[in-house]
């Protein structure tokens, strides 16, 4: 049916699942030699030892004789010889264990095993290709080598019982060989599969009926085969028939047939794995049957039905024989969930997804995709061996309605490099009532069977897939209709269906949390629960703006965080870490929340609920989560409350100072503005951290101090700096110089205050160094507006404007030092007598030279006396505080 150039693919393929099946058979031959010695061995075990003369108290044992290696004849003694008195004797000596048979060496394994097994591969490859070159070269006629074909499979199957009934030819004693019986009969089985479906497909000389008939023959004589000679059998024969169709190939694809044939293929395998209970044979039919979707995925409109029979057929037949507890399918074990029987149906699922987005939503692979998904939910129900399928089912749902809705709203796709490539809307959408209606059929299904399952297993895990599939699909169902109806845009007919969804949701919660205890249930009625939050968080989203999407998640982080405090079910709180990660996602994509409509009023704008409200909801629910101990989902939350409080200030202020630009560049009123927010958090923080004791308020109030240090130094120090940049300073004595550089400066001092004790010295030394900097500059920046106005780097600098930096740092030198001496600060003296170091060296590096005349006098006069008067204050002051202080005990 396919290209020839497939040959060599399907040649590798064969080799490789041969090796595959000889593996199994080498098992099978070691544990038969293993069953032969044992079998060899049990005269000896049952043998009866003669018994020994009874000791007398003085005699020694004789001395035991060496143990012979191996019992030639074991010795076989009537029960009746016997005596009474052997009851007295003590037990007899087992027989020394068998001697251990050599491996195979590389020799006997060449001989007995690899060239039965390249045989038989010859055998089944000879037989394909035989036909292939008879069809090339047209050296005989169809029905000749149909008929060559039949013959060639009938000696191959009559050889391969032969051997089979003749043990003599096939076991070698002592070698575990390869089943030679075997090897025919799969290399007899392949070629007959081939031939009939050559007789049908290519040369049309049987009918459908017919074909269907001895295909089904061949399937079932294969599965007899395969009971008889073991694993290698199946997994040869599973090979040779999966890989027929693309051995005996034409140049016009013919689906139905493909596609009936491989379902007799699958029928016969899965019915061979259910009787010998073969796990590997059930997972190899399920990949390759899967395999077999891929290749038509390409197909036109008019051959979605074959595609859809081929999904159906498998599910259906893994329904049936496949899935542990139901129907014919092996028994249960207490309500587990067993991973073939959910991943055998999720895998046609996934086909049956793959045929609904190839064929761009055809309304007969829809119809197929909804009943295969109908169908998970009912063997599920009665098996919940298949539960696992049912989240496979949600999750396909998902992605169907997803692509539905990008597929026919390209404007969805634009990103800021412009649209993806090769997407747009297409002609041959499915309707938007087909959709909605089969939305509805999902949400009915996964909803009410999440609610009725609550309480019917024993086991923890089932009824938690259930409910969390109940809660998630219709959830999902909601955003991808709005997506592609909707357009993202408001929406108050959704708002309306998302307000019924979330009524829906609380009435499956209220009754819930009215049962007895039972395995799951708390899990449940929390999901359950978090879905009526997250259906009313909708709600909002769709009624109101597109903002408030991200002031709905938020909410829905402070709901979770309160069913945990009534439902303390664990993964709550993880769940409120994940609504705080999605808004913090959110918040990423597009700061501002609602685009270039933040509005132009200070304050109150949409930056207050779009961060605001997010920020509060974190912060109530890190209170409510910390009553309940601290672990990773409560750092979370509170890093989220954190960066959404830091964040609300930050934009607040650009958005104030440069009159609703958020994306004007920085000024110095806006750093100055950030310093002291970064500050002024970094106070609450460190207090905060002293009764919380949390790591995450601890790293934030350094990573704010650190903020703070950073901007002050690069944007407050250089860059924004009044006397380098063309910064316009504004206004009398209260200008912008006073919140850029005096606020922070007493709130780092506040800072260096607030970490005394609790952090190592030099960090808060640190911080007075700065915050003396700040004020420094604040001095000097205002005596040089005094003498220059707006512009500070225009004119030059005078005497006098010299002479007042001298007597403007000098005062601030005495006006330190009078704090410390009155509130005994030994940090306010010593930034006293750094202030004075200074004060000192401008004298005598720079007003020395650049002030002449009177100026000069004055300027060494008056720091003349100044110093005089610090140490008048030292001897007088300190050092009689110091002498009038009581003495110290003495040591005893």
């Amino acid at each position: 049916m396919f290209d020839s150039h497939l040959d060599w693919i399907a040649l590798l393929v064969a080799f490789a699942l041969f090796a595959y099946a000889r593996q199994i058979s080498d098992r099978l031959a070691e544990l038969q030699a293993r069953l032969d010695r044992l079998e060899a061995a049990r005269p000896a075990a049952i043998a009866p030892v003669p018994a020994a003369p009874p000791l007398s108290p003085l005699q020694e044992p004789a001395p035991m004789p060496p143990p012979l290696p191996e019992a030639t004849e074991p010795a076989l003694q009537p029960a009746t010889m016997a005596s009474d008195a052997a009851a007295d004797q003590p037990p007899p000596l087992a027989p020394p264990p068998p001697v251990p048979q050599p491996s195979a060496g590389f020799e006997e394994r060449i001989g007995t095993r690899w060239v039965v097994w390249i045989g038989g591969l010859t055998l089944a490859l000879g037989g394909f290709f035989m036909v292939r070159y008879s069809i090339e070269a047209g050296l005989i006629g169809p029905e000749v080598r149909v008929a060559l074909g039949a013959l060639f499979a009938a000696a191959l199957l009559a050889a391969g019982e032969w051997t089979r009934r003749k043990e003599s030819i096939s076991q070698i004693a002592a070698l575990p060989i390869a089943n030679i019986p075997a090897m025919l009969t799969a290399a007899g089985t392949a070629v007959a599969f081939a031939t009939i479906y050559a007789a049908y497909a290519l040369y049309e000389f049987l009918p459908p009926a017919i074909a269907f008939v001895l295909l089904g023959l061949v399937a079932l004589g294969t599965l007899a085969a395969a009971l008889l000679h073991g694993p290698a059998l199946a997994g040869l024969g599973l090979v040779a028939a999966f890989t027929t169709p693309v051995l005996v190939s034409t140049g016009q694809p013919n689906y139905w047939a493909l596609y009936i044939y491989l379902a007799i293929v699958t029928a016969a395998a899965f019915a061979l794995a259910r009787v010998r209970l073969w796990r590997w044979l059930a997972m190899t039919t399920i990949g390759l049957s899967f395999l077999w979707t891929l290749p038509g995925l390409d197909m036109g409109v008019e051959t979605v039905a074959p595609h859809v029979f081929h999904v159906a057929a498998g599910f259906a037949l893994a329904a049936l024989i496949v899935v542990c507890g139901f129907m014919f399918g092996p028994a249960a074990d207490n309500d587990e969930v067993e991973p073939i029987s959910s991943v055998g149906l999720a895998v046609y699922l996934l086909g049956a997804m793959l045929v609904v987005l190839s064929s761009f939503h055809d309304g007969l692979a829809l119809i197929g995709f909804t009943l295969l998904v109908a169908a998970t939910l009912a063997v599920a129900w009665r098996a919940p061996s298949a539960v696992g399928a049912v989240a496979a089912a949600a999750a396909t749902v998902f992605l169907v309605f997803a692509e539905w809705a990008l597929r026919d709203n390209p404007d969805l796709l634009v990103l800021p490099g412009g649209a993806l490539p090769g997407m747009g809307p297409n002609p041959l959408g499915a309707s938007v009532t087909s959709h909605l209606v089969t939305a509805a059929i999902f949400a009915l299904g996964f909803g009410g069977a999440g609610f009725l399952a609550q309480g019917r297993s024993h086991n923890a895990t089932v009824p938690v897939v259930w409910s969390a599939a109940g809660v998630f699909t219709p959830l999902a169902l909601l955003v991808a209709l709005y997506a592609r109806i909707a357009h993202l845009d408001r929406s108050i007919p959704f708002a309306i269906l998302a307000v019924v969804l979330a009524a829906g949701f609380a009435a499956a919660t209220e009754p819930l949390t009215r049962r007895e205890e039972r395995p799951g249930l708390s899990a449940s009625i929390a999901l359950f629960a978090t879905g009526t939050l997250a259906a009313l968080a909708l709600a909002l989203t769709f009624a109101l703006e597109k903002g408030w999407l991200t002031i709905a998640l938020a909410l829905m982080s402070l709901g979770t965080a309160w069913i945990y405090e009534n439902r303390p079910i664990r993964f709550l709180r993880t769940l409120a870490a994940v609504f705080a990660g999605l808004v913090a996602f959110r918040i990423g994509y597009d700061p501002r929340i609602v685009g270039a409509d933040v509005g132009t009023t200070p304050i109150f704008n949409w930056l207050l609920w779009g961060y605001g409200v997010p920020a509060a909801s974190f912060w109530g629910a890190s209170t409510l989560m910390r009553r309940h101990g601290d672990d990773a989902p409560l750092r979370a939350v509170e890093a989220a409350a954190i960066l959404f409080t830091t964040l609300l200030a930050f934009l607040e202020i650009r958005h104030a100072v440069n009159d609703g630009d958020m994306l004007a560049v920085p000024s110095l009123a806006e750093i100055g503005l950030d310093v002291c927010v970064a500050l002024a958090l970094a106070i609450g923080l460190e207090r905060l951290r002293e009764r919380s004791g949390s790591i995450v308020h601890n790293i934030s109030a350094v990573i704010l101090t650190g903020f703070a240090g950073g901007a002050t130094v690069l944007g407050l120090l250089l860059f924004e700096n009044p006397m380098i940049s063309d910064v316009a300073i504004k206004g009398g004595l209260l200008n912008i110089l006073i919140l850029a550089y005096a606020f922070p400066a007493v709130l780092m001092l506040l800072l260096s205050y607030a970490v005394a004790g609790r952090r190592p010295p030099g960090y808060g030394n640190t911080l007075a160094a700065g915050a003396l900097i700040l004020a420094l500059s604040y001095v000097s920046l205002e005596i040089r507006r005094i003498y220059h106005g707006p512009d500070l780097t225009s004119g030059v600098t005078s005497a006098a404007e010299q002479y007042t930096y001298s007597i403007a740092w000098l005062g601030f030198g005495v006006v330190l030092l009078g704090i410390g001496i009155i509130v005994q600060s030994q940090r306010a003296r010593l930034a006293s007598a750094i202030v004075i170091a200074l004060t000192i060296l401008k004298a005598f590096l720079v007003d020395m030279s650049a002030l002449t005349g009177v100026w000069r006098a004055l300027s060494f006069i008056g720091l003349g006396l100044v110093l005089v008067a610090i140490g008048w204050l030292y001897q007088k002051v300190l050092f009689r505080r110091q002498q009038q202080a009581p003495p110290a005990a003495p040591a005893e």
